[in-house]
């Protein structure tokens, strides 16, 4: 299996978040993620409660969530487990996470 890309803090890049996070379905994915107090399993995550999303389409949402450093994901046993680095982002960027997902109508606390 092959490891998982997880940018460090200096390696983060704000046009990729914006990249990452330009995709609404997406950024409401990471604010589900970000606003959650435990940690998301994918599987949870597919059904937005307009539509079921596709396991391969999820998959994608997420390896670009996770290569722009918005996440960091951990395989256990089956299943992949999802956290949000708002913190992190945070410290190196103040402000962006929440001026993007208020944008978005995602309200304050989501990100």
């Amino acid at each position: 299996m092959r490891p998982l890309l997880h940018p460090s803090l200096d390696a983060l890049r704000p046009e990729a978040i914006l990249h990452a996070l330009a995709d609404p379905e997406r950024a409401a994915i990471f604010a589900e993620i970000a606003g959650s107090e435990c940690v998301q399993r994918c599987s949870v995550l597919a059904d937005t409660g307009a539509r079921v999303i596709p396991k391969s389409s999820l998959s994608q949402h997420f390896k670009i969530l996770r290569e722009a450093g918005l996440i960091r994901s951990e395989r256990q046993g089956v299943e992949m487990r999802n956290y949000s680095r708002c913190g992190e982002i945070d410290q190196r960027f103040p402000g962006l996470l929440q001026s993007i997902m208020t944008a978005y109508g995602l309200g304050p606390g989501k990100a």
